[in-house]
């Protein structure tokens, strides 16, 4: 991913969760802004809580758009669920934590150091764990 996309996404207004999704979507070369709203609700950690990083659930929502259930007649990837297990154990090992607040060791501020970071490589280890599937 280029890291200047990302940030410039951020300079946009768009967070965590909904960079993650632009990003799938630009993979796809599709849009949708309904989307976009949608998985805002799972930015800072769940709506601002400070809950499970938005990163993760973003992530999460990576893998779903590209190997999820769509529709009714859609079925989702055999491999779906175990992507999304090899997704949430790496995030948990490199990070030691899925809660915002720990990420950002109790400290907002943090944000604009480690937020980046770890948008990026969520971005890269889904993007990895859907080509080995050969989901993308």
């Amino acid at each position: 991913m280029d890291f200047d996309r990302m940030l410039a996404l951020s300079k946009e207004g768009f967070q965590c969760a909904q960079i993650l999704m632009l990003l799938a979507l630009e993979l796809d070369d599709e849009e949708n802004s309904g989307l976009l709203r949608t998985v805002g609700g799972l930015n800072m950690g769940l709506a601002d809580t400070q809950g499970s990083c938005g990163a993760l659930s973003g992530g999460c929502c990576f893998i779903s758009y590209f190997a999820g259930k769509g529709d009714a007649t859609e079925l989702e990837d055999p491999a779906y669920k175990d992507m999304l297990s090899e997704f949430t154990a790496w995030f948990r090992e490199k990070y030691g934590s899925q809660i915002c607040t720990d990420l950002l060791e109790g400290d907002k501020n943090n944000m604009l150091t480690r937020c980046p970071e770890i948008i990026q490589a969520s971005y890269l280890k889904a993007t990895t764990i859907l080509e080995e599937n050969g989901v993308i």
